[in-house]
């Protein structure tokens, strides 16, 4: 019988099975086959009375998958466990294992860091058993988060409008309030700034008589302007040669950062496109994954990519363009459980392999590849000038550089902002004084603290210690999906509900929900990882304080009344309020259970284009679950509907609907795009 090796997602199956022979065959696992109950104490599928023993079934719709799963791994004569490189991966194979009952001496447990021939064959030779300690880890941070999101979540449903608490969205929302309401108290003090402009360049006034000057309000600033004249005198030069480094390969993190900054992907279609780039890509000849594995917190490099890499480097650009490899800077809460994230291979030139990609996985593949490219290449190198200028005792200062050798620039320039300032080679002026073209003065005011974007928020949660990799793409996404904030300008502004919740946890559970108790959850997670702390004793020192501050918030939080709408009910004139429901507020009768009545939506129609199939109107609709599309006003006789809201016009080639995708035109049947 065929070696079976179980690996995640269906994806990534076809890519391995195309690299092992005949004897094996490659399924997947379609992500966890298990997840905990919801029966029991507070339906926690966890015994907390019996160390918080856990309670698995298989995750609904999964049973066919599990008995099909079941029947290779009877008549295997070995299988391999290949889920992903990482906690969840090693719990997801550990699932596999216990719930398909395979032999001790039937299984083994394999791990790649990327998807390549040579690494999946490596790994099958040399596999290991499973990590109980990872697994353990992965487990108490599943039940921490259970008990913390149902219990919690249960609260807030009760006495708040909130849907939902947890353990690491919850001290995320409070970082977002906090920063509102220290923007909400920030009072902007007024300064000005004088130049003097010089057409190639500008000054700025810093000191008087040596030390440094603020100027308040515009009267200091004429005083001041009425002791300038247009003539400076050259006080000081200094030249400096400086060199640039480039920034280590990405992480998670640094790689939802920067794309979001480059591109404006969210955090969750980050990692979606890179997952896409793991798992393989069909380049004609071959389907290979173009990265390493991208839930990672480390930034080290194989020693084969670093040689193969810096070949490349000198072939291509030449010996003075080959750089050092980088240590990263060592940090209490990394993992390192593997290496940074980085193209597979030096030699696939994101050039050359665009037209396999879609437009979002070659922005993200060249980012990737050009960050990792740049890495392990020179420093660049520039002249640093700064020029000091006297006028009456008042001094101006203006500073330029010049590039001297670019470096990882050759390769990296079009992801760094660069805003070089040319000065003139003052030394070999003849005159030592200057006349200015103009002197200016301006008006500012301090500005407050910025609200967070997804980029700065997870940069912000990595540098506190919480979170880790795998997690940062899903909390953006659940403290969305509550409502707890909207989106302005693309940074977080919490919401009226988002404040109200994050108070009421903020008063209660203080000593749990905040941003030191979860890094230091998080330090004790790691360290069942380690074997250096056992799980039952974090989880019974987790609850014991837990318990007591829910037991104490049921009792004594206030129930928030239900805002009255101002309506009577025409069932039983009772006060009509206003309620929150699964798809955003509603309102309803205020006497429920008793009335039930619900004030039905007063949605205007809009009307789009005529139906092609009937002649009646294509109108904008919604699914139960809140999407919009577009269907005809005459269904049931007519079922015509669009996912995309189409036009008036039609396809020059097959002659039916044209819509809108995003800033495209395409056609609703065939593949006609403008």
């Amino acid at each position: 019988m065929k070696k079976v090796v179980i690996v995640e997602s269906p994806a990534k199956s076809k890519t391995i099975e195309k690299y092992l022979g005949s004897e094996f065959e490659v399924v997947s696992s379609k992500g966890h086959i298990r997840d905990l109950a919801t029966s029991g104490k507070f339906g926690l599928g966890v015994d907390i009375d019996h160390d918080f023993t856990p309670k698995y079934i298989i995750i609904k719709g999964k049973n066919k998958d599990v008995t099909q799963l079941k029947k290779l791994t009877d008549k295997a004569d070995m299988v391999y466990l290949a889920t992903d490189p990482d906690r969840e991966g090693e719990a997801i194979s550990w699932h596999l294992f216990d719930e398909l009952k395979i032999p001790e001496d039937k299984y083994e447990r394999v791990v790649f860091n990327e998807i390549t021939k040579d690494v999946v064959k490596d790994a099958i030779n040399n596999p290991r058993k499973i990590d109980m300690d990872l697994v353990h880890s992965q487990e108490t941070r599943r039940i921490l988060d259970r008990i913390i999101g149902f219990r919690l979540s249960k609260l807030m449903q009760s006495k708040t409008g909130g849907k939902s608490a947890g353990r690491v969205q919850s001290v995320a929302l409070k970082i977002i309030v906090d920063r509102e309401r220290e923007i909400d108290a920030f009072n902007p003090e007024e300064y000005w700034t004088i130049k003097a402009s010089f057409g190639s360049f500008e000054a700025t006034l810093e000191k008087y008589h040596g030390k440094n000057i603020e100027i308040k309000n515009e009267v200091e600033a004429n005083e001041i302007l009425n002791k300038l004249s247009n003539s400076f005198d050259i006080d000081d030069i200094q030249e400096q040669e400086k060199n640039k480094k480039s920034k280590e390969v990405f992480r998670t993190s640094t790689l939802q950062q920067a794309a979001y900054n480059k591109y404006g992907f969210d955090s969750s279609k980050t990692m979606r496109i890179a997952q896409k780039l793991y798992e393989g890509i069909d380049l004609g000849d071959e389907t290979v994954g173009l990265i390493t594995y991208m839930r990672t917190d480390s930034v080290r490099i194989s020693p084969e990519f670093t040689s193969s890499a810096f070949g490349y480097i000198k072939g291509k650009y030449g010996p003075e363009y080959v750089g050092v490899v980088k240590q990263g800077k060592k940090q209490e809460n990394i993992q390192d459980a593997h290496e940074g994230i980085r193209p597979t291979s030096i030699n696939r030139n994101p050039e050359d392999i665009k037209t396999y990609l879609s437009p979002d996985e070659y922005k993200l593949y060249k980012l990737i590849y050009y960050r990792a490219l740049a890495s392990l290449m020179a420093d660049s190198k520039y002249l640093s000038t700064s020029v000091s200028l006297d006028n009456n005792g008042y001094l101006f200062k203006a500073n330029g550089s010049v590039m001297t050798f670019d470096g990882y620039l050759k390769v990296y320039s079009d992801f760094e902002d660069k805003e070089d300032v040319v000065l003139p080679d003052f030394k070999n002026y003849k005159s030592k004084t200057l006349v200015c073209d103009e002197i200016e003065k301006e008006q500012h005011f301090t500005k407050a603290p910025a609200r967070y974007t997804e980029s700065s928020l997870i940069k912000e949660l990595e540098a506190l210690g919480i979170g880790r990799p795998s997690t940062y793409a899903t909390i953006m996404q659940t403290i969305k999906a509550r409502g707890y904030v909207t989106l302005e300008e693309k940074r977080f502004v919490p919401t009226k509900i988002g404040f109200e919740t994050n108070d009421k946890l903020q008063e209660y559970f203080d000593s749990l929900i905040n941003v030191e108790y979860t890094a230091n959850m998080e330090k004790d997670l790691d360290e069942i990882a380690d074997d250096k702390k056992d799980s039952v004793k974090v989880l019974k020192d987790f609850y014991s304080s837990f318990e007591p501050l829910l037991e104490k918030a049921f009792n004594e939080m206030e129930k928030k009344q239900a805002e009255e709408t101002g309506e009577m009910c025409p069932n039983c004139g009772s006060p009509l309020v206003i309620r929150n429901g699964r798809f955003g507020e509603f309102v309803a009768c205020s006497n429920y259970p008793t009335c039930k009545y619900i004030k039905q939506e007063e949605r205007e129609i809009k009307t789009v284009c005529k139906c092609p199939k009937c002649g009646g109107d294509i109108v904008e609709k919604r699914t139960r679950k809140g999407k919009i599309f577009y269907g005809c006003s005459n269904y049931p006789k007519c079922d015509t509907a669009f996912w995309n809201k189409p036009i008036d016009r039609k396809c020059p080639e097959c002659g039916n609907l044209l819509t809108e995708k995003g800033k495209k035109i395409v056609c609703s049947s065939c593949d006609y795009s403008e």
